[in-house]
């Protein structure tokens, strides 16, 4: 059935180890029986990369100009991205997969799959890995893991600040906590923090 999608999909399938081939291929007899069977699928988090190539080349097969597939090998396209994205989704711990779900999400302006992604972030990631997509150019990413920082407890947020690449976009969390939920503790870190840079 992959062969059936062209030339790229079928390397990239051919270049998956036989774990993640499995691990596909299992998520979507899963998927076939109900989607909440993706989260018992065994996953090798070394997949990520592979799932990822494998869902970009999916997602450029299915918006090629012209695609030469009848609608059944469209649906058939369709399904296996959407499984690979599902699982991606349940079990990824990397920054770049993340930011390449909510991208695909928006594009596919598929607000709630947005807002299970944002969910995930404070639960699967660490907040330094939280801080990268915070760095990140997409402007939905940015403010999903911006969002997510402000939630932190401000102790967490305090850790951050003396990592030298997330201090700065910690202290804009901990800005926001003072200022959006009047959090007292970030209001005083801020205004210790401001005395020291005026020194």
């Amino acid at each position: 059935m992959i062969e059936d999608f062209g030339g790229r999909v079928a390397t990239v399938w051919s270049e998956l180890r036989p774990t993640t081939r499995g691990l596909v291929e299992r998520a979507l007899q899963a998927s076939n029986a109900s989607s909440s069977q993706v989260r018992n699928v065994p996953y090798d988090p070394r997949a990520d990369l592979e799932l990822s190539r494998l869902l970009t080349a999916l997602d450029d097969r299915a918006l090629e100009p012209g695609a030469s597939l009848d609608t059944e090998k469209g649906d058939q396209l369709k399904h296996v991205a959407d499984t690979c994205a599902a699982v991606l989704q349940e079990k990824t711990q990397s920054a770049e997969v993340f930011a390449q779900l909510v991208r695909r999400a928006e594009h596919q302006r598929d607000y709630r799959r947005i807002d299970v992604l944002a969910d995930a972030l404070t639960s699967r990631f660490a907040p330094s890995e939280i801080c990268e997509l915070a760095r990140s150019e997409d402007v939905v990413v940015r403010a999903l893991a911006n969002e997510a920082l402000a939630q932190f407890p401000t102790s967490v947020l305090v850790g951050l600040l003396s990592d030298p690449v997330d201090s700065e976009i910690a202290r804009d969390a901990l800005r926001r906590q003072a200022m959006e939920y009047g959090s007292e503790d970030a209001r005083q870190i801020i205004n210790a923090l401001d005395q020291v840079d005026e020194l």
